[in-house]
């Protein structure tokens, strides 16, 4: 059973994996962890149809309310 502070929580959808990437790497340098989640097969990431290219940044419960504000102006990437 996971502790609820450590169970992963999603704060971005990003539409593509370089996107979520830069995301990613901002969270790490801010030493919040962060791990993707894609239920697609890699070889169709290339293209996002339907969410299929679709990426969820995760990050645990107990820091998740910290990187939503740090990523708060983020619309650009």
């Amino acid at each position: 059973m996971s502790r609820p502070e450590v169970t992963p929580e999603e704060v971005y959808l990003a539409h593509g994996e370089a996107e979520a990437q830069i995301i990613k790497a901002k969270l790490v340098s801010y030493d919040i962890p962060a791990m993707l989640v894609s239920s697609a097969a890699p070889s169709v990431h290339v293209f996002v149809i339907d969410g299929l290219g679709e990426y969820r940044v995760m990050v645990p419960h107990s820091l998740a309310e910290q990187a939503r504000q740090l990523l708060e102006g983020d619309e650009d990437v």
